[in-house]
């Protein structure tokens, strides 16, 4: 197995996404997987893990939680304190029988039927955002949409209130802006993370308090009163689930707008197609700007036991890194990886997570944020291009979600349709 030490560089992650996915081929051709290493700040001491690059292997792994859990120091890359662990990422930290109970929990409220009001809110909230810039024909597209609507969305959905909109970003942006200096400031990261994560707590501690009281139709409220006798998540519980969802709910539909918009500008023949026909296409284009543009860029395992896969001997303890954006380019499972093509069906892509109890949860919502932005912005501002290259998110090492935090565009302004 080779050992590739870009993988935890930073200047590689800052790449644009086209050419950092093709520094990615000769390390997928050379194996399944590839050795890298990392200084951990936490413990000083030079850490080793293995990446998984192709798609076969990565849902092989994913399948497998029993020898492959989440559990065990964290899905980040280094090992996080175990009063972090929930803290920071609430049921994708654990492994069953926990991951089962509050994943079934929150599960009952993420279905189709119990998000139908949420769903429905989605076109109205995109109206909103759009209408505040679709006159100034100049705007990056980051601090305009990606960014606010998502994330409107999802307070809008626990019954956060407008006012506290500021904070939610804010703290967002520390806790996967991978290091970048522009979110965390020039104090110690660690403590910015924590600071951004008891922001977020004493928050959501706070409206779930009023919503025992006083319960409205939100998210928050189901989640903390139960009229069946169903299990409930505990008070305790109910803070870092909403730290997961403001965090991977937000950020990873953010980046696929900011990446898809880019993608649409780079390549104008799939963009025309699908502005053609935006009823039938904007399945299948939403779901390749996903596997082209991975907005998780890994998720770790690590190895129960000593276990063989692909030839491949892990042991017990053994790091294992998830690369999906490398898997979502594999040649042995997609024809022409490399093309963005918005008709490409089938696309079983790993771009919401491996198959098995860690698969995305928030996908349905997330594929509805992503099928009402792109139709809108097809046909309020057809002529949206790009002014500028995407700036990436200025990471310190292999960042969570491969970010861009700035996307000048410009396009012919119109009025707001908003009411």
């Amino acid at each position: 197995m080779s050992t590739d030490t870009r993988l935890m560089d930073p200047q590689f992650w800052r790449q644009p996404l086209a050419d950092r996915m093709q520094e990615f081929i000769p390390i997928r051709e050379a194996g399944p997987f590839a050795r890298a290493s990392f200084n951990n700040m936490l413990t000083g001491e030079t850490e080793t893990f293995d990446v998984v690059t192709r798609f076969a292997e990565l849902v092989d792994i994913s399948k497998r939680p029993k020898e492959f859990c989440s559990g065990k120091g964290a899905v980040a890359i280094p090992d996080l304190p175990a009063e972090a662990l929930d803290f920071f990422g609430s049921f994708i930290n654990m492994d069953d029988p926990r991951h089962a109970r509050q994943r079934a929990i929150v599960g009952r409220s993420f279905t189709p039927r119990q998000l139908q009001n949420v769903l429905d809110s989605v076109d109205a909230i995109c109206t909103e955002v759009i209408d505040e810039f679709c006159e100034d024909g100049d705007v990056d597209l980051v601090k305009v949409l990606s960014q606010p609507f998502p994330l409107l969305v999802i307070c809008d959905m626990m019954g956060i209130p407008r006012s506290e909109f500021d904070t939610v970003l804010t703290a967002t942006n520390v806790i996967l802006g991978g290091g970048d200096l522009e979110f965390m400031g020039d104090g110690d990261p660690m403590m910015a993370m924590f600071n951004a994560g008891m922001s977020l707590t004493n928050l959501m501690n706070e409206i779930a308090e009023d919503r025992r009281a006083h319960p409205t139709d939100d998210l928050t409220s189901k989640l903390v009163h139960n009229d069946v006798g169903e299990e409930m998540l505990a008070p305790n519980e109910i803070a870092p689930f909403f730290i997961l969802l403001a965090v991977a709910g937000n950020d990873t539909t953010r980046t696929a707008i900011s990446h898809g918009v880019d993608l649409l500008s780079k390549n104008p023949a799939q963009r025309q197609i699908w502005m053609d026909d935006l009823e039938a296409m904007t399945s299948s284009a939403v779901e390749e700007i996903v596997r082209v543009a991975s907005p998780v860029t890994f998720m770790r395992r690590t190895a129960t036991t000593d276990v063989t896969v692909s030839g491949h001997e892990f042991h017990e303890g053994d790091k294992v890194v998830l690369l999906y954006g490398a898997a979502n380019r594999d040649p042995r499972a997609f024809d022409r990886p490399e093309e963005f093509d918005v008709t490409r069906s089938p696309n079983l892509h790993v771009g919401f997570g491996g198959p098995g109890p860690h698969f995305c949860l928030g996908a349905h919502l997330a594929r509805r944020e992503l099928s009402v932005a792109f139709r809108q912005l097809l046909t309020r501002l057809p002529d949206l291009e790009l002014a500028g290259e995407p700036v990436p998110l200025d990471a310190m090492g292999m960042p969570l979600v491969g970010g861009i935090k700035r996307l000048p565009v410009k396009f012919t302004p119109t009025a707001p349709i908003g009411t």
